[in-house]
């Protein structure tokens, strides 16, 4: 089987190694073993070892699973984008400003 190409910047490499290790230690935390968080997301022991290491090749939906396992962490996913500063800035340089009748004098 052919192994499938990224194009991830070594920025969003360290992103996701420091994503796998908080999920790590989330686990740890809560005194969780590996086998019982795969099993209950569904999953093998090795694809969770590859979220925990933030293995680039692991798809989202594994990731939320194993949040899911993690006594419901899944809904932090919703704060991903959430505050999109930049999008924001762009959309309002793009925005028509009304213009404003003329003064009539008199």
């Amino acid at each position: 089987m052919k192994k499938a190409a990224y194009n991830i910047l070594p920025s969003t490499e360290e992103i996701l190694k420091t994503m796998g290790e908080q999920i790590k230690l989330a686990r740890l935390r809560r005194n969780l073993p590996a086998e019982l968080v795969a099993e209950r997301a569904g999953i093998s022991r090795a694809s969770l070892w590859k979220v925990e290491s933030g293995n680039p090749a692991c798809a989202m939906g594994i990731y939320a699973a194993v949040l899911h396992a993690l006594n419901n962490m899944d809904k932090d996913l919703l704060l991903i984008a959430k505050d999109d500063e930049m999008g924001r800035k762009l959309q309002d340089l793009n925005l028509i400003t009304k213009k404003r009748a003329s003064r009539r004098n008199g």
